[in-house]
C-alpha cells in the first residue's frame, strides 16, 4: 500500500504562492507550520510543473494558497484546478504584519500558506474558463472603448469652445449626433489658419467617436447573445438589462457555486450591512468593500424599480412612512435585489430566493 495514505495528518502539506508577472515564489509549510523549503519558478507550464512535482515531494498535498488568482496567479490557478488540488484565493499580507515582519516575496509566501493553514483564508477563486470569461473579456473591451467615445466628444466640445467665431456659429445648436456627422465630414484642406487646423481636429475626433460608437455595438451584441445564453433568468428580471446581467455574472465567476449563500453574494457585491457594534450600541453600518461594478449594477436595477416596478414603489412608500430615509430605503433595496439575483445565478445549488416586494420579470 502507498504508504503516504498513511501519514500523520501535521505531515500534510500547505503551499503558499506569491505570484508575479515572470517568476512565482513557493513556500511549503508541513500540519504544525513548521517551514519545509522554498522554490522560485518561472510563470510557464513547465514551472507549474516542477511546482506540483516538488510540493508532491514533500508529503499529501493539503492545499495551495495563491495570491492574485484573479491576475499574475491565474494560470497557476488554472493549472494546479486541473489537476484536482484545492486552491485557496488569499489576500496579500496587512499592513501589521508587514510592518512587523518585512516584506519579500518569500515572506508573502509563506503568510499566505500560514492564512489557508490558520483558516483565515477560505475563498475559492473564481474560474475562468467558461462562457463567463468570454462575457468578461469583451467587456474589458468595451468599456474602454465607451471610456474612449466619451474622451473624444469632450474633447470635440472642448475644442469649440476655442474654435474660431465663424466655425464655431457654424455647428451652433447642433444635436451631439449631427454635431458628430458634421465634423466627420469637414474637408479642412491644407492646413494654413486655426480654422483649417481646428476642422481637422474635430473630424479625427468625431470620426473616432462614430468607430468607437459601432465598435461599442458589435461588442454589445456579442455581451448580450452570451449572457442571454448563460443566465436566460437573470436577463429576464425586472430592470436587469445585458450590461448589469454581465457585470453581475462576472462578479459571480464561471463557479458561482463557490458562493455559499446568497448573504455571501451580497458581501461581495457590497451591498449587505457591517456590524459596527460596541457596548451598549448595537448598529449597522454601509459595506463600502465588495466588486464596486457590481455594487454599482445593483444601484441601476433599483433606480429602473423605482420608476417603473409598481412593487417596489409600495415597498419605498411603507418604508417612507417608517421614517426611513431614501439612503436607507436604496441600501435596502439592493440587498433585496442580491437576494434575488443570487436565486437566478446559472447553478443548480441556489433555490430561488427572490424578495416577494421585489420579484417580478418584465
Amino acid at each position: 500500500m502507498d504508504s503516504m495514505t498513511h501519514q500523520a495528518p501535521w505531515r500534510h502539506i500547505t503551499i503558499g504562492v506569491d505570484t508575479h508577472k515572470d517568476v512565482h515564489v513557493a513556500v511549503a509549510l508541513d500540519g504544525l507550520g513548521a517551514r519545509l523549503g522554498e522554490l522560485h519558478l518561472p510563470t510557464t507550464p513547465a514551472g507549474y510543473a516542477d511546482l506540483e512535482h516538488w510540493a508532491a515531494g514533500l508529503g499529501p498535498i493539503e492545499a495551495f494558497g495563491i495570491e492574485g488568482t484573479g491576475c499574475y496567479g491565474a494560470g497557476l490557478a488554472r493549472y494546479l484546478d486541473g489537476l484536482g488540488h484545492r486552491i485557496v484565493e488569499v489576500d496579500r499580507p496587512d499592513r501589521a504584519t508587514r510592518h512587523r515582519l518585512g516584506k519579500s516575496d518569500p515572506i508573502d509566501a509563506e503568510m499566505a500558506a500560514r492564512s489557508v493553514l490558520s483558516g483565515v483564508a477560505v475563498g475559492t477563486p473564481k474560474a475562468a474558463d467558461g462562457s463567463t470569461e468570454m462575457i468578461r473579456m469583451l467587456k474589458v473591451a468595451r468599456d474602454s472603448a465607451v471610456k474612449a467615445r466619451t474622451q473624444s466628444l469632450n474633447q470635440i466640445k472642448a475644442l469649440l469652445v476655442t474654435a474660431p467665431a465663424e466655425l464655431r456659429e457654424s455647428i451652433r445648436g447642433l444635436s451631439t449626433p449631427r454635431l458628430l456627422e458634421h465634423c466627420a465630414a469637414f474637408r479642412p484642406g491644407v492646413l494654413d489658419s486655426p480654422t483649417t487646423a481646428a476642422k481637422q481636429a474635430l473630424r479625427s475626433l468625431a470620426r473616432r467617436n462614430l468607430a468607437l460608437g459601432a465598435e461599442v455595438k458589435e461588442h454589445d451584441a456579442e455581451i448580450g447573445r452570451l449572457v442571454s445564453g448563460t443566465a436566460p433568468r437573470l436577463l429576464a428580471a425586472f430592470g436587469v438589462g445585458p450590461d448589469s446581467a454581465a457585470t453581475l455574472l462576472v462578479t459571480a465567476g464561471d463557479n458561482p457555486g463557490r458562493l455559499r449563500s446568497e448573504a455571501a453574494f451580497a458581501s461581495l457585491c457590497g451591498s449587505s450591512p457591517i456590524p459596527a457594534s460596541s457596548g451598549k450600541t448595537t448598529r449597522h453600518r454601509l459595506n463600502r468593500g465588495g466588486d464596486r461594478q457590481a455594487n454599482a449594477a445593483l444601484h441601476r436595477v433599483v433606480v429602473v424599480r423605482l420608476r417603473w416596478h409598481q412593487p417596489t414603489r409600495d415597498y419605498v412608500a411603507r418604508r417612507t412612512a417608517e421614517g426611513k430615509t431614501k439612503a436607507e430605503i436604496m441600501r435596502c433595496l439592493k440587498r433585496y435585489v442580491a437576494r434575488e439575483i443570487y436565486g437566478l445565478l446559472p447553478i443548480d445549488c441556489t433555490a430561488s430566493a427572490a424578495h416577494p416586494v421585489l420579484a417580478g420579470t418584465a
